[in-house]
């Protein structure tokens, strides 16, 4: 069917005779294919291109209309995405190999926190997450290294991934995130030597193998999960970017508790 008008018109009046704003972006999205397809001439297909930038010019408050729009569709298409993959990747999310977990082991809603000890948003959120395990006895904590600040972050997810060996991967992990200012390789051997570890087994336990094939396949949970920050927290089946208040994380624990 040829939506071209015999004669020209102006769009806006196009715009009222083929159904609205709606109709006038399809043709603009679907002309290039509708030319290629035969379905309009070359003439054709200028013609209307001509229309549509009449419209725009005349309306040009739809360009951020049809932006606000896209944007949203792209939301909503990416929490769909991500609440797939987190229902794909709940044994890896919800049961680390690495056991890095803190609160109740068998609590009734897990909590899964994607963080970098020298994140500033990590370290503000701290307080928040302790206090709420302390006042919700049924919480479960899972920690996520995902060092991305650089090699500094790198050589302190290694120190807590290694102190699991010496059973101090708790009261490390507060030293590290309550630490005020930057961790360098210096500052994390002296929070560690403060906390007990024993420094010489640390430094040995760091160089396993096995801590950096923890590390990439925990980027490789957060790229799938298209987290691009810390901190970053699935709770239930969403997925919450960003430092948030106690308030907030109070609400979506109810909510993963009250959706069993």
């Amino acid at each position: 069917m040829n939506l071209l008008p015999s004669r020209p018109i102006s769009l806006t009046s196009a715009v009222r005779h083929i159904g609205g704003f709606a109709a006038i972006i399809g043709i603009l999205f679907h002309t290039s294919a509708l030319a290629d397809d035969g379905n309009f001439s070359a003439s054709e297909t200028q013609q209307i291109k001509g229309l549509v930038r009449e419209y725009i010019l005349e309306n040009p408050e739809i360009i951020a209309e049809a932006i606000t729009l896209l944007q949203a569709k792209q939301e909503t298409a990416k929490n769909d995405r991500q609440r797939a993959n987190i229902a794909q990747l709940q044994p890896a999310l919800l049961n680390p190999p690495e056991n890095t977990v803190i609160g109740n082991p068998d609590g009734d809603v897990t909590v899964v926190e994607f963080f970098d000890y020298n994140c500033g948003y990590c370290k503000s959120m701290f307080d928040t997450v302790l206090d709420t395990l302390q006042d919700d006895k049924e919480l479960r904590l899972v920690l996520i290294e995902f060092p991305i600040l650089g090699p500094n972050s790198v050589a302190a997810a290694k120190a807590a991934l290694a102190s699991r060996n010496q059973d101090m991967y708790g009261p490390f992990h507060q030293a590290m995130l309550t630490h005020r200012g930057a961790l360098n390789e210096s500052t994390i051997m002296t929070l560690a030597r403060g906390v007990g570890l024993d420094i010489d087994q640390l430094q040995t336990d760091m160089k396993d193998p096995s801590i950096d094939e923890i590390i990439d396949r925990n980027r490789a949970i957060a790229q799938q999960l298209e987290i691009n920050g810390t901190p970053a927290f699935v709770v239930g089946d969403a997925l919450v970017p960003g430092a948030v208040s106690r308030e907030q994380f109070d609400q979506l624990i109810e909510q993963a508790r009250s959706s069993g």
